[in-house]
């Protein structure tokens, strides 16, 4: 199947085209033959493609000086070209689109009218005599220059060190020179974006090689339409310090749109590519929008006269066990359709309050937005309202039930109760579960190990370390590790060293604050201590939880890794890398209590041996590494524990690379079908999914509880 894959694009028909590729492992269905079968009779509609990057064809036009579309930025035929980001309604046609005002001159009509041109209804069609143009301004909106010679400036301008605004296909984004340590640097200062990486563009996969180490399906997935940002391990540090500081993987982008390819063969070198936007603030799509709110940011701004209709952002993966795995879903991919299996009326799922996005059912199938964001700003919960109005309005559909999460008070769950009295709401950690059973059509109760920071459960405490029995019309938990405390409450979110804290607070009680040679107890005043102490014992600000991140957070900080967080994630990220080091196959000790479920997985003998590691001075690669091997066997005591074949892991946790490697292998091995996400992330991002799904399950049990049935 994967040679298949890569073969697919490279032996296809000649006059075939692909417009998307989601590759997706599902169970075999047990087929002895290949046939094609009589359509059934479902209720047509019509599917939004996504925007997808420059076909081989469009960049050989925009190449060749004898053509009359030769370096024309908008260059686009059938097979490529934005589509979500211009559509204004439905049925998708030209008129319906952002392209309306741009009247087709006679070459390009006839182009259009051709049912034998490659160009035959493509709706964005232009070129140089009627479409779009470019042109570079400086910070306060002058014109520098027009059309081609915009190209030449701005990269004269990058290659100065000039922070740039690039107005591409969904939205702005932020170049800057990846060579240049100070331009970078002062990227991050002005966009107030400490230490989280920078992702790069680079001119082609030549680059890309000379970068960072590519497997053949990483390199498809690079080139494929979707052309997602895919995080590659790094060769050597060729770059400057500051794009992507301590991670061993780095973001690489190619061009993905002909004015992406024209500056980059301009310039010649890799440049950060990053949202254009302020830090938790959406992203610009407005040229004039960008002037006031990219403001004392950018330099010089690349503009173009085609409007977007809705921003979309890259789009993130990684491969993980010879398989995609979405980490941000956008551009490329959204908004295609997820099956859903059952016909089922409209339901609106508004997700969660990191990673949001939102998700429509629509019959048999699921309409899941493109990345919207973290809701932490008035500007990004704006957003939000706009893209669930913008969905309804798209496909014509008003929703008859709203799903959120269980939290009551993240911003997507008060906007529910606005639009509903009683809107339905499901546990975070079974949404993450039910996302990922809906991209793999499960629907038979599943053992779900759904691990990520911190989500209210269903006893109103911050769970996030869960062992579920889930079948799409309910739940109930297996297992859960053992809670502790976090001292700070939110604070603890962003220092891993609360978290290791209350973890030994757990462990040794009182005592613990007389271990101050440890780690996490040095980067803290006697005052500091002293009111964590207090918060400790009294139990003010300081929620117990029995979430996996935290435990990430705090073995990080016990290990000296990382004590305060300067992004999301970044602690356990570091532990990740650290375990890459360690070819260890040893793991730690734990154990599970309790005769019936819930059980309770204990940490301690774990911890405590980590604590005799660190004092007999063990490498922290070795530590790390024996702690990801411990977590699988965790995994794998309680799958047998739970006398299910089937395992689902999802949740942000299952980002991590090693933990999947090590897991998965481990359960396939022991005779267990194992499923994670791929096409919708395991992260917040497909919290909306699950909801619609879980909903679409359990709604008429609702109904007929609610009139005595």
């Amino acid at each position: 199947m994967e040679a298949f894959l890569l073969r697919l694009e490279q032996e296809k028909p000649p006059l075939s085209v692909f417009t998307s590729i989601e590759p997706l492992f599902l169970d075999p269905a047990g087929y002895s033959s290949f046939r094609i079968l009589e359509s059934g009779r479902t209720q047509p509609r019509a599917v939004i493609l996504p925007d997808i990057a420059t076909c081989p064809d469009c960049l050989e036009e925009i190449l060749d000086s004898g053509n009359r579309r030769y370096r024309y930025p908008f260059t686009n035929c059938t097979a490529c070209g934005p589509r979500y980001s211009i559509i204004e309604k439905l049925p998708y046609d030209r008129p319906n689109t952002t392209m309306r005002i741009f009247e087709m001159c006679s070459e390009c009509r006839q182009e259009y009218e051709n049912p034998g041109d490659r160009r035959f209804h493509a709706q964005p069609i232009a070129c140089p005599a009627c479409g779009p143009h470019i042109a570079l301004w400086n910070h306060a909106g002058d014109l520098l220059a027009e059309k081609d010679q915009s190209l030449k400036a701005a990269a004269r301008l990058l290659e100065e060190g000039a922070i740039l605004a690039f107005k591409g296909l969904g939205g702005f984004q932020l170049l800057v020179d990846a060579r240049d340590n100070a331009a970078v640097s002062r990227l991050r200062q002005l966009k107030h974006r400490e230490e989280k990486p920078f992702a790069i563009m680079v001119q082609d996969i030549k680059e890309a090689q000379k970068l960072c180490v590519i497997a053949p399906m990483e390199e498809r997935l690079l080139k494929s339409p979707e052309s997602p940002i895919v995080l590659l391990r790094k060769k050597k540090e060729i770059l400057a310090s500051q794009v992507a500081p301590g991670c061993p993987d780095l973001g690489v982008l190619l061009p993905c749109t002909p004015l992406h390819h024209l500056l980059s063969g301009e310039i010649g070198f890799p440049v950060v590519a990053t949202s254009g936007n302020r830090t938790d603030e959406p992203i610009c799509m407005d040229e004039y929008e960008a002037l006031d709110r990219l403001k004392g940011i950018a330099d010089a701004f690349l503009v173009h006269n085609r409007p977007i209709r809705r921003y979309v952002d890259d789009s993130v993966a990684r491969v993980i066990l010879k398989r995609e795995m979405l980490l941000r879903r956008a551009r490329g991919y959204a908004p295609l359709p997820i099956p859903l299996h059952k016909d089922t009326p409209p339901l609106l799922g508004v997700g969660a309050h990191l990673k949001n996005t939102v998700a429509l059912s629509l019959g048999n199938e699921v309409v899941l937005s493109q990345h919207i964001g973290d809701l932490e700003s008035v500007e990004a919960f704006n957003a939000f309202k706009a893209a669930v109005e913008d969905l309804q309005e798209l496909f014509q559909v008003r929703p008859s039930e709203v799903v959120c999460d269980l939290h009551p008070d993240y911003l997507s769950s008060r906007f529910a109760r606005e639009r509903s009295p009683h809107p339905l709401a499901i546990q975070h950690h079974e949404a993450h579960i039910l996302a990922c059973m809906a991209e793999n059509a499960l629907a038979q109760e599943v053992l779900g190990i759904s691990w990520d920071g911190i989500g209210l459960g269903s006893d109103r405490t911050l769970w996030g370390g869960e062992f579920l029995l889930v079948e799409p019309a309910g739940s109930s938990r297996l297992a859960h590790l053992r809670p502790f405390l976090l001292p700070g409450g939110e604070s603890a979110v962003k220092e891993p060293r609360r978290s290791a804290i209350g973890l030994l607070y757990e462990l040794l009680g009182e005592s613990c604050f007389f271990q101050e040679h440890l780690a996490p107890f040095e980067t803290f005043s006697d005052q500091d201590l002293k009111v964590i102490y207090q918060a400790l014992k009294t139990g003010l600000n300081s929620p117990g939880t029995t979430s996996m991140g935290r435990l990430f957070d705090a073995v990080a900080s016990l290990c000296g890794i990382r004590q305060v967080d300067r992004y999301e994630g970044q602690a356990a990220m570091e532990l990740e890398s650290s375990a890459v080091l360690s070819p260890t196959e040893s793991s730690y000790d734990f154990v599970i209590h309790g005769v019936k479920p819930p059980y309770t997985i204990d940490w301690g003998p774990m911890v405590r041996s980590i604590l005799d590691d660190l004092g007999q001075m063990q490498p922290v690669g070795e530590i790390a590494g024996k702690f990801h091997n411990s977590l699988a066997e965790m995994i794998f005591r309680a799958a047998v524990l739970s006398h299910k074949d089937t395992v689902v892991l999802s949740g942000g946790c299952f980002q991590n690379r090693i933990l999947l490697e090590k897991t998965v292998p481990r359960l396939k091995q022991e005779g267990f079908r194992v499923y994670w996400p791929q096409r919708v992330p395991p992260n917040d991002g497909g919290i909306a999914l699950g909801q619609v799904y879980g909903a679409a399950h359990r709604l008429p049990q609702l109904k007929d509880s609610a009139t005595g049935g």
